[in-house]
Protein backbone atom coordinates (compact mmCIF):
# COMPACT_ATOMS: atom_id res chain seq x y z
CA UNK A 1 0.00 0.00 0.00
CA UNK A 2 2.95 2.45 0.72
CA UNK A 3 4.03 1.57 -2.85
CA UNK A 4 1.03 2.83 -4.08
CA UNK A 5 0.55 5.62 -2.77
CA UNK A 6 4.10 7.16 -2.76
CA UNK A 7 4.04 6.11 -6.63
CA UNK A 8 1.17 8.26 -7.01
CA UNK A 9 2.83 11.18 -4.93
CA UNK A 10 5.29 10.99 -7.22
CA UNK A 11 3.24 10.60 -10.25
CA UNK A 12 1.46 13.69 -9.82
CA UNK A 13 5.06 15.44 -9.45
CA UNK A 14 6.09 14.25 -12.67
CA UNK A 15 3.06 15.45 -14.15
CA UNK A 16 3.07 19.05 -12.55
CA UNK A 17 6.56 19.22 -13.85
CA UNK A 18 5.47 18.42 -17.13
CA UNK A 19 3.01 21.07 -17.66
CA UNK A 20 5.34 23.84 -15.93
CA UNK A 21 7.48 22.84 -19.03
CA UNK A 22 4.64 23.17 -21.29
CA UNK A 23 4.22 26.80 -19.77
CA UNK A 24 7.79 27.63 -19.68
CA UNK A 25 8.92 26.50 -23.18
CA UNK A 26 6.08 25.60 -25.34
CA UNK A 27 5.16 29.39 -27.16
CA UNK A 28 1.72 27.42 -28.37
CA UNK A 29 0.51 26.70 -24.90
CA UNK A 30 1.64 30.29 -23.82
CA UNK A 31 -0.33 31.22 -26.20
CA UNK A 32 -3.21 28.97 -24.85
CA UNK A 33 -2.95 30.08 -21.24
CA UNK A 34 -2.68 34.25 -21.62
CA UNK A 35 -6.17 33.13 -23.74
CA UNK A 36 -8.03 31.34 -20.82
CA UNK A 37 -7.02 33.98 -18.94
CA UNK A 38 -8.87 36.39 -20.51
CA UNK A 39 -12.22 33.84 -20.66
CA UNK A 40 -11.97 33.35 -17.19
CA UNK A 41 -11.84 37.43 -16.26
CA UNK A 42 -14.67 37.30 -18.98
CA UNK A 43 -16.53 34.92 -17.28
CA UNK A 44 -15.90 36.71 -13.82
CA UNK A 45 -17.04 40.56 -15.70
CA UNK A 46 -19.93 38.74 -17.54
CA UNK A 47 -21.21 36.71 -14.07
CA UNK A 48 -21.92 33.30 -16.58
CA UNK A 49 -23.93 30.75 -14.82
CA UNK A 50 -22.15 27.43 -13.02
CA UNK A 51 -23.49 25.40 -16.18
CA UNK A 52 -21.16 27.85 -18.46
CA UNK A 53 -18.13 28.09 -16.06
CA UNK A 54 -18.00 24.18 -16.41
CA UNK A 55 -18.34 24.17 -20.18
CA UNK A 56 -15.62 27.11 -20.42
CA UNK A 57 -13.02 25.01 -17.97
CA UNK A 58 -13.46 21.81 -20.03
CA UNK A 59 -13.16 23.63 -22.88
CA UNK A 60 -9.79 25.15 -21.69
CA UNK A 61 -8.77 22.00 -20.35
CA UNK A 62 -9.64 20.55 -23.60
CA UNK A 63 -7.41 22.99 -25.57
CA UNK A 64 -4.52 22.42 -22.87
CA UNK A 65 -4.56 19.03 -23.18
CA UNK A 66 -4.55 18.56 -27.07
CA UNK A 67 -1.69 21.03 -27.36
CA UNK A 68 0.19 18.98 -24.62
CA UNK A 69 -0.01 15.99 -26.61
CA UNK A 70 0.67 17.39 -30.02
CA UNK A 71 3.92 18.95 -28.53
CA UNK A 72 4.66 15.14 -27.06
CA UNK A 73 3.86 13.55 -30.38
CA UNK A 74 5.79 16.10 -31.75
CA UNK A 75 8.65 15.72 -29.80
CA UNK A 76 8.82 12.26 -29.94
CA UNK A 77 8.75 12.39 -33.83
CA UNK A 78 11.92 14.99 -33.77
CA UNK A 79 13.91 11.91 -31.50
CA UNK A 80 12.74 9.21 -33.67
CA UNK A 81 13.35 11.03 -36.86
CA UNK A 82 15.26 13.97 -36.75
CA UNK A 83 15.70 15.06 -40.42
CA UNK A 84 12.36 15.52 -42.70
CA UNK A 85 10.68 12.35 -43.66
CA UNK A 86 7.17 12.60 -45.23
CA UNK A 87 5.83 9.92 -42.71
CA UNK A 88 6.90 12.12 -39.32
CA UNK A 89 5.38 15.36 -41.19
CA UNK A 90 2.18 13.55 -41.29
CA UNK A 91 2.20 12.20 -37.99
CA UNK A 92 2.85 15.95 -36.85
CA UNK A 93 0.19 17.18 -39.25
CA UNK A 94 -2.02 14.78 -37.65
CA UNK A 95 -1.36 15.83 -34.09
CA UNK A 96 -1.95 19.39 -35.20
CA UNK A 97 -5.10 18.71 -36.50
CA UNK A 98 -6.41 17.25 -33.48
CA UNK A 99 -5.22 21.14 -31.66
CA UNK A 100 -7.95 21.93 -34.43
CA UNK A 101 -10.59 20.30 -33.72
CA UNK A 102 -10.32 21.62 -30.34
CA UNK A 103 -9.91 24.85 -31.28
CA UNK A 104 -12.91 25.05 -32.98
CA UNK A 105 -14.62 22.97 -30.58
CA UNK A 106 -13.48 25.70 -27.83
CA UNK A 107 -14.38 28.78 -29.63
CA UNK A 108 -18.17 27.58 -30.64
CA UNK A 109 -18.41 27.14 -27.06
CA UNK A 110 -17.24 30.16 -26.10
CA UNK A 111 -19.38 31.74 -28.90
CA UNK A 112 -22.44 30.11 -27.46
CA UNK A 113 -21.64 31.30 -24.25
CA UNK A 114 -20.62 34.55 -24.93
CA UNK A 115 -22.90 36.10 -27.36
CA UNK A 116 -26.09 36.39 -25.63
CA UNK A 117 -24.12 38.23 -22.78
CA UNK A 118 -22.95 40.65 -25.15
CA UNK A 119 -25.77 41.09 -27.67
Amino acid sequence: MYDFITGRIKGGGYAIKGAWLLLRHEPSIQVQFVISIFVTIAGFYFDITSTEWMMQILAIGLIMTAEGLNTAVENIADFVHADFHVKIGRIKDVAAGAVFFAAVVAVIIGLIIYIPYIF
